[in-house]
C-alpha cells in the first residue's frame, strides 16, 4: 500500500487532537477554583439509590462496594438498582431521565454522558474534586479524565480505563502448537494463529471450533482504524463527518470483514445468532475473544467453577501504529438529587483507594487511580489473567476515545449496523461504509463528501 503525503498529513493533524486536549485538561485541573464542598460535609440519615449494569459477577464487585460504604457511613443506606444487560440498563436510564427520576448516582460511559450533560441534567463533579481532600485531578490517569470533560468541566468520576484486549483460550493454543500472543505480535500473527484455531472436528464441513470472535461494533473497529492510520472522524473534538472512507480506514474494516467473509475464522451471522462468540469462548470453543477488562470476573469465575477454561490476555495486534481505543464507566450525578453531598460522598468513596480496590479486587476494571492500578489489589499474581500489566497498563500511552458529543449515541448504532452487513458478508465493505456516512451524517451536520 502507497501512503501518500496528504494522507500521512490528515494523520499527524489527526492524531495530536487528543493529546492537546489532555495538556489542556492538566492545565485546566491543576488551576481548579469553585466554591467551597467539603469532602466531610455532614449529611443527615437517608437512602440513595445507585444504578449500574453488568453480569451476576461484576454486580458483586458493586455489592461489596456498596455494603463498604455503608459500613463506613452507617447513617446511609444504598438502594443497589441493578440492570443485567447494557441496553436495557441505557433505555431505564434514558426513561429515568426523561421522567424525572433518575437514580442519585448512575454509571454512564463516556461516549453516552454527552447526551445528558448538553441538557443540563448531570451535575458537573468538577468543584466537588477540585475541594475533595480524598481524591484529587493528579491522582487519576488524564486519559480517563479527559473524556468525561464537558465544556471545561468534569462532569464525571471515572472508575475505570481499559483498553480492548485479546482473551485467548491457552488449551486451544497447546492442542495445536501455537505460541501463545505476546506484545509485539502483528496483524500477520492474529490471522495465522486465527487459522490454526479454526477446526471442523467431526468433518461436516463447518467449524466447530474457530479461532477468534468479536462483537461486531466501532468501538471493536476502532483500534485497527487508528492502527492502520485511519479515522473514525474528521476531527476527534469536533466531528462534522465520518472518516471511514478515508483509504487506511477503508483498508483496516477491510482486513477485519475478511477475518469472517473470506478466511472463515470467526463464525458467520448464522452461527453467531445461534451462539455467541463469548459463549463459544467460555465454552472453550473459541481460541480468541475481543473484549475490555469487564469480562475478567466472569471468566474467572467459570474456571473456578470447572477448572476447564485456561485463559489469558494480551494486548492487541499492531500494525502501522501502536493505537488502542479506551473503554471507561463514570460515576455520575443527576442535577437534580436532592442530598448531593450524600451522592457526592458515595462517589468520592468509591473513587477513593479504598473504594476502587475492593472493586479492583474481584477483577471488574482497571482501576483510573494511578496507585491502585499498579497496586497488586489489581495486578494479582496469584489470579487470572496472568499478563495484566502488559495487555492493559502498557498499552495506556496510547489508548484513544472515541468522540464525545450529544449526537454519538446514535452515530454509532448506524456504524454498528452498516458493520455487521459488511463482517458477514451482507455488502460489500465500501457501500456499508457509504451507507454509514449517509445514515449518520444528519448527526454530525456537515457535507459529507469524501476527502
Amino acid at each position: 500500500m502507497i501512503e501518500s503525503s496528504e494522507f500521512i498529513a490528515v494523520e499527524i493533524m489527526e492524531m495530536k487532537s487528543w493529546p492537546v486536549l489532555l495538556l489542556v485538561f492538566l492545565l485546566l485541573a491543576g488551576c481548579a477554583r469553585a466554591d467551597p464542598i467539603s469532602s466531610s460535609t455532614s449529611v443527615s440519615p437517608e437512602t440513595f439509590s445507585f444504578m449500574v449494569f453488568g453480569d451476576p459477577p461484576e454486580l458483586a464487585a458493586y455489592q461489596q462496594l456498596t455494603q463498604a460504604f455503608e459500613a463506613r457511613y452507617p447513617q446511609a443506606q444504598v438502594q443497589l438498582i441493578a440492570i443485567p444487560s447494557q441496553a436495557d440498563y441505557r433505555t431505564r436510564l434514558a426513561a429515568d431521565f426523561t421522567a424525572g427520576t433518575p437514580a442519585d448516582v448512575v454509571l454512564l460511559n463516556y461516549r453516552r454522558y454527552a447526551a445528558y450533560a448538553a441538557k443540563g441534567a448531570l451535575e458537573p463533579l468538577e468543584p466537588y474534586l477540585a475541594n475533595s481532600k480524598v481524591i484529587s485531578f493528579q491522582d487519576f490517569y488524564p486519559q480517563a479524565l479527559a473524556p468525561f470533560t464537558w465544556r471545561n468541566q468534569l462532569m464525571c468520576i471515572p472508575q475505570n480505563l481499559s483498553s480492548l484486549v485479546v482473551y485467548y483460550n491457552k488449551e486451544l493454543f497447546d492442542q495445536v502448537k501455537l505460541p501463545y500472543p505476546q506484545p509485539g505480535w502483528t496483524w500477520e500473527d492474529f490471522l495465522k494463529s486465527a487459522k490454526a484455531l479454526t477446526r471442523d472436528q467431526d468433518g461436516d464441513g463447518q467449524p466447530d471450533q474457530y479461532g477468534f470472535g468479536m462483537e461486531v461494533s466501532l468501538a471493536r473497529f476502532a483500534p485497527f482504524i487508528w492502527q492502520h492510520g485511519g479515522e473514525i472522524t474528521d476531527n476527534d473534538l469536533n466531528p462534522t463527518r465520518l472518516a471511514l472512507g478515508w483509504p487506511r480506514s477503508q483498508e483496516a474494516i477491510e482486513w477485519l470483514a475478511a477475518l469472517q467473509n473470506q478466511h472463515g475464522v470467526a463464525p458467520g451471522a448464522e452461527q453467531e445468532a445461534a451462539e455467541d462468540s463469548e459463549s463459544r469462548f467460555m465454552n472453550g470453543r473459541l481460541g480468541m475473544y475481543l473484549n475490555s477488562r469487564r469480562g475478567v470476573p466472569t471468566y474467572r469465575q467459570i474456571s473456578a467453577q470447572t477448572g476447564e477454561l485456561d485463559w489469558d490476555v494480551a494486548p492487541l495486534p499492531g500494525d502501522r501504529h501502536l493505537a488502542s481505543v479506551l473503554h471507561s464507566d463514570g460515576y455520575c450525578m443527576p442535577s437534580g438529587v436532592k442530598n448531593k453531598a450524600l451522592a457526592w460522598q458515595f462517589i468520592e468513596f468509591a473513587n477513593s483507594a479504598e473504594g476502587q480496590q475492593i472493586v479492583a479486587a474481584t477483577g471488574r476494571s482497571v482501576p483510573s487511580l494511578i496507585s491502585v492500578a499498579e497496586s497488586l489489589a489489581f495486578l494479582a499474581p496469584d489470579q487470572k489473567p496472568e499478563h495484566s500489566r502488559s495487555a492493559f497498563l502498557d498499552p495506556l500511552p496510547y489508548i484513544r476515545p472515541l468522540p464525545v458529543v450529544p449526537t454519538w449515541i446514535e452515530v454509532e448504532e448506524v456504524i454498528d449496523q452498516e458493520l455487521k452487513r459488511a463482517f458477514y458478508g451482507q455488502t460489500s465493505v465500501e457501500q456499508a461504509i457509504q451507507s454509514a456516512i449517509r445514515l449518520a451524517q444528519p448527526y454530525l451536520g456537515a457535507d459529507s463528501d469524501m476527502p
